[in-house]
Order: structure tokens, then C-alpha cells, then sequence
């Protein structure tokens, strides 16, 4: 296998109450489809889940499972990581070295910090990545809407050339995954 799909952060309480990102169930079914497609080419799927000591992401907390809705396999994989960076002090990238990744396809819940701090690391590593353009989403903040983070993101990353290899956001519905 070639590829492997990273699906980061998309955990329970990052769905729902006060800190929920925008538009988490239509986020959910994108990312499903790109799974279902990227298992179906016998891709690596990934799940990486953000953990705390306290707060909303408390390890073993209602809030830290993955969200209602994502749909699991038993081939898939599962990392834990404590910062946004889901290579620091994680097994990530032994793991895709085992598997031999040479691409990844990246997706997930809060855009401009963890998607954001793993695409980047993932470009700094020699991985080119193709961004999920509709698969990644925010809760936006105080000077850009969930939707103004999200377009940013896809423009920002997708313009970086100084690492060598390259962002290409792509929608959900028009992912290839090499096999």
C-alpha cells in the first residue's frame, strides 16, 4: 500500500455542546466516504485522537471517544497524541514507514491547529499530502467564521512549496487513493 488516510481528531466533544465545530455530522459522512474508498484500495486508515489530562479531551472521557457516527474497522489503526502535532511523541510515522506510506490523505476536526501542525510536519517529513478540501472544519474563532478558517486553510497549504513536497486540497467526492 502506498497510501494512508488520516482522520485526526474527530472525537466526541468536538461535535457537540459549546465547542463544537461547524457543520461535524456532514464532516463525518465526508470523511466515512473517503474511509470507505481508501479501505476498498486496501489504504492504511488512520485514527489519530487528541488526549488531555484534564478538560475536554481527559483520556477515557465521554468527549475523547471517537464521534457517534464515524465508522470504525478492525484493520484500522488508532494513535493517541497530546499535542497538535500528531507525530511528536506519537508512533505515527514508524507506523507508516512499517507500511510503507509514501502519500497521505488528510482530514479532521479542528482545522487551523491540529490538521493544520500535521500537514505541515507531514510536508517537513517528505509526505505529499492530499488535503480533504470538504473533510477538515473548525469551530472558527474570534476573527475568522468556521468557513472563512477552513478556505483559508485550503489556500494556505496548498501553496506552500518550500518543503519540496506538496498540499492538494481535493473534495471528498473526487479522493484517488493509490493502491
Amino acid at each position: 500500500m502506498a497510501t494512508a488516510v488520516l482522520i485526526i481528531d474527530v472525537q466526541q466533544g468536538l461535535c457537540e455542546g459549546p465547542e463544537a465545530v461547524f457543520d461535524a455530522a456532514g464532516t463525518i459522512e465526508r470523511i466515512n466516504r473517503v474511509n470507505s474508498h481508501a479501505r476498498g484500495k486496501g489504504a492504511l486508515v488512520v485514527f489519530i485522537r487528541h488526549e488531555s489530562q484534564s478538560g475536554l479531551l481527559t483520556h477515557g472521557s465521554a468527549a475523547w471517544q471517537l464521534a457517534r457516527g464515524l465508522v470504525t474497522k478492525p484493520s484500522d489503526q488508532f494513535i493517541r497524541k497530546t499535542t497538535p502535532d500528531s507525530f511528536l511523541g506519537t508512533g505515527l510515522e514508524a507506523l507508516l514507514q512499517q507500511h510503507k506510506i509514501k502519500d497521505l490523505v488528510i482530514c479532521g476536526m479542528m482545522t487551523e491547529f491540529c490538521v493544520d501542525t500535521t500537514t505541515r510536519r507531514a510536508l517537513a517529513l517528505g509526505f505529499p499530502v492530499t488535503l480533504v478540501s470538504d473533510g477538515h472544519t473548525s469551530a472558527g474563532n474570534s476573527a475568522l467564521s468556521p468557513q472563512q478558517v477552513i478556505a483559508h486553510h485550503n489556500e494556505t497549504l496548498s501553496n506552500m512549496a518550500s518543503f519540496g513536497p506538496r498540499v492538494k486540497p481535493v473534495p471528498s467526492d473526487r479522493i484517488e487513493i493509490d493502491s
